[in-house]
């Protein structure tokens, strides 16, 4: 018989991990230099800090941010909306 709560466990296995990596992304730093433009970026995608020939920009900066905060909400969208999510783990 298929007992649809012992995959709860492993979704939380899965849910704890996935948690984990997103908490080190955002201790992980990349910077950027091109064309006069500096970026640093947070590995889990927030913008930390935009200077253009050597300025800082917070105005660039929180657009830049909301722009992928926007991006990532459409993406989470679409994965919530595919076939065979909560249900098909759970053999529903």
């Amino acid at each position: 018989m298929n007992n649809p709560f012992s995959q709860l466990g492993d979704l939380k296995k899965m849910r704890d991990q996935a948690m984990k990596i997103q908490k080190e992304l955002q201790g992980e730093e990349v910077r950027v230099e091109k064309n006069g433009v500096e970026i640093l970026i947070s590995g889990d995608q927030k913008i930390k800090e935009i200077k253009v020939n050597g300025k800082g920009d917070n105005d660039i900066k929180e657009a830049v941010n909301e722009a992928i905060k926007k991006s990532q909400e459409v993406a989470a969208r679409k994965l919530a909306s595919m076939q065979g999510g909560l249900g098909g783990l759970l053999g529903q």
